[in-house]
């Protein structure tokens, strides 16, 4: 998977569950073949094998548990998931936060599944943290401002340039707000590797045009 990375959170939006991840999932495959851009999907665990099975994308799982085969009623095993095609995880997500034990033992597991881990922060000191655990990136997103209107980058762009200082170079997407190519452009003009975002295309009138916009800000 190459960088700068788009990576778009299908979460459990009407607009994105079922039948309609498949259709959202099938507009990113449409835009990265027309545009060579490098874009990913993380979807709910109900719907990771008809929509890895459908696109030529890759796909993350929303979240995985640092389980292995037994006896583990109702949680998801990061192999289980590798078996229905999911590329990688996304794991510690603000609504779905994870203790730092547990984090690094579910980073650990996915790896030896051969996932690709992103690990989402809320700081760019929670960031230096969560990087030791060795995932292969990190998402910064200030909780309060996601899914709002003004993303972190036009916002707090400190915390992206103080990420990017802690964490390293070309291991950073920064989340929480971002909608625009001109979003995508700042993010990328302080040091992250791409962006993570939801609801800026999710839950646009018109997914194809707003994820074309997005896409040109890589540029």
């Amino acid at each position: 998977m190459k960088l700068p990375l788009i990576l778009v959170n299908f979460k459990l939006y009407e607009q994105a569950t079922g039948e309609r991840a498949l259709k959202l999932a099938k507009i990113h495959e449409k835009i990265a073949e027309e545009t060579g851009a490098s874009i990913a999907i993380a979807v709910n665990a109900l719907d990771l094998q008809k929509v890895s099975e459908s696109v030529n994308l890759p796909v993350f799982s929303q979240h995985v548990d640092p389980v292995g085969f037994g006896s583990y009623t109702g949680r998801i095993m990061p192999y289980a998931v590798k078996g229905l095609g999911a590329y990688g995880t996304l794991l510690n997500h603000a609504e779905y936060p994870v203790e730092y034990e547990t984090l690094r033992e579910t980073v650990e597991r996915s790896r030896e599944a051969g996932l690709f881990v992103i690990v989402c922060a809320d700081t760019a000191e929670q960031a230096e943290k969560v990087a030791s655990f060795n995932p292969d990136l990190v998402a910064v997103e200030p909780p309060e401002l996601i899914g709002g209107d003004i993303s972190v980058s036009k916002a707090e762009p400190e915390i992206v340039e103080n990420a990017v200082r802690l964490v390293g170079e070309n291991r950073v997407l920064v989340g929480a707000g971002v909608k625009s190519a001109e979003d995508v452009k700042i993010a990328l003009s302080l040091g992250a590797a791409g962006v993570l975002l939801a609801s800026g295309i999710t839950k646009a009138e018109d997914p194809y045009y707003a994820l074309l916009d997005l896409v040109s800000g890589l540029k």
